[in-house]
Protein backbone atom coordinates (compact mmCIF):
# COMPACT_ATOMS: atom_id res chain seq x y z
CA UNK A 1 0.00 0.00 0.00
CA UNK A 2 1.73 3.47 -1.13
CA UNK A 3 1.48 6.91 0.57
CA UNK A 4 -1.95 7.86 -0.98
CA UNK A 5 -3.70 4.75 0.10
CA UNK A 6 -2.71 5.29 3.22
CA UNK A 7 -4.12 9.21 3.45
CA UNK A 8 -7.60 7.67 1.39
CA UNK A 9 -7.99 5.76 4.54
CA UNK A 10 -7.76 8.40 7.08
CA UNK A 11 -10.02 10.13 5.55
CA UNK A 12 -12.83 7.75 4.54
CA UNK A 13 -12.38 6.64 7.81
CA UNK A 14 -13.02 9.79 9.94
CA UNK A 15 -15.74 10.28 11.85
CA UNK A 16 -16.39 13.49 11.77
CA UNK A 17 -17.17 15.31 8.26
CA UNK A 18 -14.15 16.11 5.78
CA UNK A 19 -15.11 18.48 2.36
CA UNK A 20 -13.68 20.18 -0.45
CA UNK A 21 -15.11 23.09 -2.12
CA UNK A 22 -14.20 25.80 -5.04
CA UNK A 23 -14.03 29.12 -3.94
CA UNK A 24 -17.85 29.86 -5.77
CA UNK A 25 -18.32 27.07 -2.69
CA UNK A 26 -19.43 23.93 -5.14
CA UNK A 27 -18.43 20.97 -3.52
CA UNK A 28 -15.69 18.82 -4.86
CA UNK A 29 -15.31 16.02 -2.50
CA UNK A 30 -16.88 14.80 0.39
CA UNK A 31 -15.94 11.64 2.95
CA UNK A 32 -18.87 8.91 3.49
CA UNK A 33 -19.46 10.78 7.30
CA UNK A 34 -20.47 13.81 5.17
CA UNK A 35 -22.50 11.21 2.70
CA UNK A 36 -24.04 9.73 5.67
CA UNK A 37 -24.79 13.08 7.50
CA UNK A 38 -26.91 14.48 4.77
CA UNK A 39 -27.97 11.01 3.47
CA UNK A 40 -26.65 11.63 -0.20
CA UNK A 41 -24.24 10.12 -2.55
CA UNK A 42 -20.84 11.44 -3.11
CA UNK A 43 -22.05 11.60 -6.96
CA UNK A 44 -25.23 13.60 -5.90
CA UNK A 45 -22.98 16.14 -3.38
CA UNK A 46 -20.47 16.65 -6.47
CA UNK A 47 -20.58 20.03 -7.78
CA UNK A 48 -23.81 20.94 -5.45
CA UNK A 49 -23.55 24.13 -3.16
CA UNK A 50 -21.70 23.46 0.08
CA UNK A 51 -23.38 25.06 3.25
CA UNK A 52 -26.80 26.10 1.75
CA UNK A 53 -28.76 28.24 4.11
CA UNK A 54 -32.38 30.15 3.96
CA UNK A 55 -31.92 32.24 7.02
CA UNK A 56 -31.03 35.83 5.59
CA UNK A 57 -29.65 36.64 8.72
CA UNK A 58 -27.64 33.09 9.34
CA UNK A 59 -26.16 33.71 5.67
CA UNK A 60 -24.77 36.94 6.94
CA UNK A 61 -23.27 35.37 9.89
CA UNK A 62 -21.48 32.74 7.35
CA UNK A 63 -20.37 34.73 4.76
CA UNK A 64 -18.71 37.55 7.32
CA UNK A 65 -16.45 34.45 8.87
CA UNK A 66 -15.91 32.90 5.18
CA UNK A 67 -14.36 36.23 4.16
CA UNK A 68 -11.79 35.06 6.22
CA UNK A 69 -10.88 32.58 3.96
CA UNK A 70 -9.52 34.79 1.58
CA UNK A 71 -6.85 36.78 3.27
CA UNK A 72 -5.17 36.56 6.58
CA UNK A 73 -5.50 33.92 8.21
CA UNK A 74 -7.12 32.40 5.28
CA UNK A 75 -9.02 30.11 8.09
CA UNK A 76 -12.57 30.22 9.74
CA UNK A 77 -14.64 28.35 12.22
CA UNK A 78 -18.40 28.36 11.57
CA UNK A 79 -21.08 26.78 13.47
CA UNK A 80 -23.89 25.58 10.51
CA UNK A 81 -28.01 24.18 11.34
CA UNK A 82 -28.50 21.68 8.60
CA UNK A 83 -30.74 19.69 7.89
CA UNK A 84 -29.71 15.52 8.06
CA UNK A 85 -31.06 12.09 8.39
CA UNK A 86 -31.43 13.09 12.20
CA UNK A 87 -32.87 16.33 12.27
CA UNK A 88 -31.65 19.69 12.18
CA UNK A 89 -27.53 19.43 13.79
CA UNK A 90 -25.15 21.62 14.14
CA UNK A 91 -21.99 21.40 12.20
CA UNK A 92 -18.87 23.30 13.70
CA UNK A 93 -17.08 23.54 10.94
CA UNK A 94 -13.19 24.38 10.69
CA UNK A 95 -11.52 25.50 7.18
CA UNK A 96 -8.53 26.20 5.71
CA UNK A 97 -7.77 27.80 2.18
CA UNK A 98 -5.44 26.09 -0.10
CA UNK A 99 -3.34 28.45 -2.36
CA UNK A 100 -1.18 28.19 -5.43
CA UNK A 101 2.18 29.64 -5.97
CA UNK A 102 0.99 33.22 -6.41
CA UNK A 103 -1.07 33.36 -3.51
CA UNK A 104 -4.39 32.59 -4.86
CA UNK A 105 -7.05 30.51 -3.17
CA UNK A 106 -7.54 27.44 -5.84
CA UNK A 107 -9.86 25.35 -3.23
CA UNK A 108 -10.66 25.13 0.22
CA UNK A 109 -10.70 22.19 3.09
CA UNK A 110 -12.68 21.97 5.80
CA UNK A 111 -13.45 19.22 8.85
CA UNK A 112 -17.08 19.47 10.46
CA UNK A 113 -18.16 17.89 13.86
CA UNK A 114 -21.48 17.86 14.91
CA UNK A 115 -22.25 19.65 17.91
CA UNK A 116 -25.65 19.52 18.44
CA UNK A 117 -25.88 17.75 21.85
CA UNK A 118 -23.58 20.18 23.31
CA UNK A 119 -24.76 22.91 22.00
CA UNK A 120 -28.74 21.91 23.49
CA UNK A 121 -27.22 21.24 26.54
CA UNK A 122 -25.59 24.51 26.69
CA UNK A 123 -29.07 26.01 25.59
CA UNK A 124 -30.63 24.20 28.60
CA UNK A 125 -27.70 25.48 30.96
CA UNK A 126 -28.60 28.96 30.16
CA UNK A 127 -32.43 28.30 30.55
CA UNK A 128 -31.27 27.32 34.22
CA UNK A 129 -29.39 30.01 34.81
CA UNK A 130 -32.20 32.71 33.83
CA UNK A 131 -34.57 30.88 35.80
CA UNK A 132 -32.07 30.08 39.01
CA UNK A 133 -31.67 34.45 38.38
CA UNK A 134 -35.16 35.27 38.46
CA UNK A 135 -35.61 32.89 41.44
CA UNK A 136 -32.68 35.14 43.08
CA UNK A 137 -33.39 38.21 41.94
CA UNK A 138 -37.20 38.35 43.51
CA UNK A 139 -36.56 37.85 46.80
CA UNK A 140 -36.16 40.40 49.61
CA UNK A 141 -32.03 39.72 49.44
CA UNK A 142 -29.61 40.83 47.05
CA UNK A 143 -26.46 38.88 45.91
CA UNK A 144 -22.84 40.17 44.77
CA UNK A 145 -19.77 38.17 44.78
CA UNK A 146 -15.91 39.90 45.08
CA UNK A 147 -12.65 38.66 45.17
CA UNK A 148 -10.04 38.83 48.25
CA UNK A 149 -9.20 42.37 47.12
CA UNK A 150 -12.71 43.37 46.94
CA UNK A 151 -13.02 43.62 43.25
CA UNK A 152 -16.78 42.93 41.97
CA UNK A 153 -16.90 39.70 40.20
CA UNK A 154 -20.77 39.84 40.38
CA UNK A 155 -23.22 42.10 41.40
CA UNK A 156 -27.45 41.97 41.32
CA UNK A 157 -28.93 44.33 39.01
CA UNK A 158 -31.11 45.46 42.12
CA UNK A 159 -28.33 46.05 43.65
CA UNK A 160 -27.19 48.74 41.02
CA UNK A 161 -30.69 50.24 41.06
CA UNK A 162 -30.53 50.33 44.56
CA UNK A 163 -27.09 52.43 44.37
CA UNK A 164 -28.19 54.32 41.50
CA UNK A 165 -25.65 52.65 39.20
CA UNK A 166 -25.52 51.98 35.61
CA UNK A 167 -24.15 49.31 33.86
CA UNK A 168 -20.85 49.21 33.28
CA UNK A 169 -17.85 47.67 31.25
CA UNK A 170 -14.90 46.76 34.04
CA UNK A 171 -15.24 45.86 38.05
CA UNK A 172 -14.82 47.76 40.51
CA UNK A 173 -14.15 47.83 44.26
CA UNK A 174 -17.05 47.58 46.58
CA UNK A 175 -15.66 49.68 49.39
CA UNK A 176 -15.44 52.74 46.69
CA UNK A 177 -19.11 52.92 47.38
CA UNK A 178 -18.60 53.31 51.67
CA UNK A 179 -19.34 56.38 53.53
CA UNK A 180 -17.19 58.02 56.15
CA UNK A 181 -19.66 56.88 58.59
CA UNK A 182 -17.58 55.12 61.59
CA UNK A 183 -19.45 51.25 61.24
CA UNK A 184 -18.19 50.70 57.84
CA UNK A 185 -14.51 50.44 59.84
CA UNK A 186 -16.15 47.29 62.04
CA UNK A 187 -18.16 46.09 58.54
CA UNK A 188 -15.01 46.08 56.86
CA UNK A 189 -12.94 44.35 59.83
CA UNK A 190 -15.26 41.56 59.40
CA UNK A 191 -14.93 40.73 55.67
CA UNK A 192 -11.31 40.81 56.33
CA UNK A 193 -11.66 38.94 59.14
CA UNK A 194 -13.35 36.45 56.88
CA UNK A 195 -10.88 36.52 53.74
CA UNK A 196 -8.22 35.62 56.58
CA UNK A 197 -9.91 33.13 57.98
CA UNK A 198 -11.97 31.18 55.78
CA UNK A 199 -14.75 31.53 58.17
CA UNK A 200 -18.03 33.11 58.18
CA UNK A 201 -19.07 36.44 59.96
CA UNK A 202 -21.51 37.21 61.72
CA UNK A 203 -24.10 39.74 59.66
CA UNK A 204 -23.16 43.56 60.05
CA UNK A 205 -24.80 47.02 58.72
CA UNK A 206 -23.15 49.53 56.38
CA UNK A 207 -23.20 52.77 54.76
CA UNK A 208 -22.98 53.08 51.06
CA UNK A 209 -23.23 56.51 49.07
CA UNK A 210 -25.88 56.45 46.29
CA UNK A 211 -24.36 58.24 42.66
CA UNK A 212 -26.77 61.06 43.70
CA UNK A 213 -25.09 61.45 46.79
CA UNK A 214 -27.77 60.46 49.24
CA UNK A 215 -27.05 57.34 51.74
CA UNK A 216 -28.38 54.28 52.58
CA UNK A 217 -27.98 51.62 54.97
CA UNK A 218 -27.76 47.78 53.92
CA UNK A 219 -27.35 44.38 55.99
CA UNK A 220 -24.44 42.60 54.82
CA UNK A 221 -24.50 38.55 55.39
CA UNK A 222 -21.78 36.74 53.55
CA UNK A 223 -19.83 33.36 53.36
CA UNK A 224 -16.16 33.42 52.47
CA UNK A 225 -15.30 30.51 49.36
CA UNK A 226 -12.21 28.37 50.42
CA UNK A 227 -10.26 26.01 48.06
CA UNK A 228 -6.93 23.92 48.98
CA UNK A 229 -7.08 26.00 52.33
CA UNK A 230 -7.33 29.77 50.88
CA UNK A 231 -10.12 32.22 50.64
CA UNK A 232 -10.65 32.47 46.48
CA UNK A 233 -13.96 34.69 46.94
CA UNK A 234 -16.82 35.96 48.93
CA UNK A 235 -20.38 35.60 48.36
CA UNK A 236 -23.18 37.54 50.08
CA UNK A 237 -26.47 39.18 49.74
CA UNK A 238 -27.58 42.06 51.36
CA UNK A 239 -31.11 44.04 51.98
CA UNK A 240 -31.83 47.71 52.26
CA UNK A 241 -32.73 48.42 56.45
CA UNK A 242 -32.39 52.12 55.62
CA UNK A 243 -36.03 52.22 56.66
CA UNK A 244 -35.61 50.24 59.44
CA UNK A 245 -32.80 51.76 60.95
CA UNK A 246 -34.80 55.01 61.09
CA UNK A 247 -37.77 53.11 62.66
CA UNK A 248 -35.16 51.85 65.14
CA UNK A 249 -33.98 55.02 66.29
CA UNK A 250 -37.35 56.81 66.22
CA UNK A 251 -37.89 54.47 68.50
CA UNK A 252 -35.26 54.84 70.89
CA UNK A 253 -35.64 58.72 70.35
CA UNK A 254 -38.94 57.71 71.89
CA UNK A 255 -38.01 56.17 74.74
CA UNK A 256 -36.20 58.57 75.89
CA UNK A 257 -38.78 61.22 75.71
CA UNK A 258 -41.36 59.06 77.16
CA UNK A 259 -38.31 58.39 80.38
CA UNK A 260 -37.93 62.07 80.67
CA UNK A 261 -41.87 63.00 80.99
CA UNK A 262 -42.28 59.92 83.25
CA UNK A 263 -43.23 61.20 86.67
CA UNK A 264 -45.70 60.57 89.83
CA UNK A 265 -46.94 57.28 91.25
CA UNK A 266 -47.38 55.82 88.01
CA UNK A 267 -43.68 56.11 86.70
CA UNK A 268 -41.99 52.62 87.98
CA UNK A 269 -45.09 50.93 86.11
CA UNK A 270 -44.45 52.58 82.82
CA UNK A 271 -41.06 52.42 83.17
CA UNK A 272 -41.74 48.51 81.98
CA UNK A 273 -43.26 49.82 78.91
CA UNK A 274 -42.05 49.50 75.55
CA UNK A 275 -42.10 52.90 73.73
CA UNK A 276 -44.88 50.74 70.68
CA UNK A 277 -46.59 49.84 74.23
CA UNK A 278 -46.66 53.34 76.05
CA UNK A 279 -48.06 54.94 72.60
CA UNK A 280 -51.21 51.61 72.00
CA UNK A 281 -52.11 52.86 76.00
CA UNK A 282 -51.97 56.23 74.89
CA UNK A 283 -53.76 56.16 71.87
CA UNK A 284 -56.24 53.56 73.69
CA UNK A 285 -57.07 55.97 76.36
CA UNK A 286 -57.83 58.96 73.40
CA UNK A 287 -59.88 56.89 72.05
CA UNK A 288 -61.98 55.82 75.18
CA UNK A 289 -62.09 60.03 75.76
CA UNK A 290 -63.60 60.21 72.42
CA UNK A 291 -66.14 57.22 73.22
CA UNK A 292 -67.56 58.97 76.15
CA UNK A 293 -67.61 62.04 74.86
CA UNK A 294 -70.06 60.93 71.65
CA UNK A 295 -71.86 58.78 74.67
CA UNK A 296 -72.73 61.92 76.26
CA UNK A 297 -71.05 61.64 79.38
CA UNK A 298 -69.22 64.38 80.88
CA UNK A 299 -67.99 65.19 84.09
CA UNK A 300 -69.82 68.09 86.48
Amino acid sequence: MDTTDDYRDLVEQQQDCIVRFTPEGRLLYANPAYCELVGKSREELKGSVFMPVTERQYADVIATQMVKLFRRPFACNVDQWIQTKKGLRCISWSARSIRDENGTVISIVATGRDLTDLKRQEKEIRKRDRELMLVVESGSRMYYSHTPEHMLDYVSPRILKLLGCKLRSGKKMWTEYLSDHPANKSGLERTLRAIASGKREPPYRLEFIREDGSRIWVEVNEIPIVKDGKTIAIVGSLADVTEKLQVEEGMAEAEILIKASRSGKNQRTEMKQSPLGYFRSMFGKAKENAEEDDSGVSGS
